[in-house]
C-alpha cells in the first residue's frame, strides 16, 4: 500500500504562481504514474496533469502552457508547478498514484491524498 500527502497549498493572487508537493510513502515496489487532479465546488473531479516514471507527461487543455509537472523518483514525489493562476485554478489539488499488480500487469492499484486548497484571488 502507499500514503500520500499533498502540500503547498494555500492562497495567491491572479497572476501568480505556486509550486505544490505529493510524496508517496508505504510498502510498494513501484510507482507507473502519478497523477494531479482538482475539484472544484459543486463540479467533477478532472485530471490536471500526470507523469510517468519515464518522465513523460501529459496536461488537461485548459493548463496547457501554465502549468507544469516533474518528478523526483528517488523521492517518489512530484512537484506540480503552476504559473500564470486564474480565478478559476480555485480548487481543492489531489495526488494519485498508479501501482502495478506483482502478477497481472493489466491491473493497477490507485490511491489518493487527502487534498490540498489551493484559492486564486483576483
Amino acid at each position: 500500500q502507499v500514503q500520500l500527502v499533498e502540500s503547498g497549498g494555500g492562497l495567491v493572487q491572479a497572476g501568480g504562481s505556486l509550486r505544490l508537493s505529493c510524496a508517496a510513502s508505504g510498502s510498494f515496489f513501484s510507482i507507473n504514474a502519478m497523477g494531479w487532479y482538482r475539484q472544484a465546488p459543486g463540479k467533477q473531479r478532472e485530471l490536471v496533469a500526470i507523469i510517468t516514471s519515464g518522465g513523460s507527461t501529459n496536461y488537461a487543455d485548459s493548463v496547457k502552457g501554465r502549468f507544469t509537472i516533474s518528478r523526483d523518483n528517488a523521492k517518489n514525489t512530484m512537484y506540480p508547478q503552476m504559473n500564470s493562476l486564474k480565478p478559476e485554478d480555485t480548487a481543492v489539488y489531489y495526488c494519485n498514484a498508479r501501482l502495478p499488480d506483482a502478477v497481472l500487469f493489466t491491473k493497477e492499484y490507485v490511491y489518493w491524498g487527502q487534498g490540498t486548497h489551493v484559492t486564486v484571488s483576483s
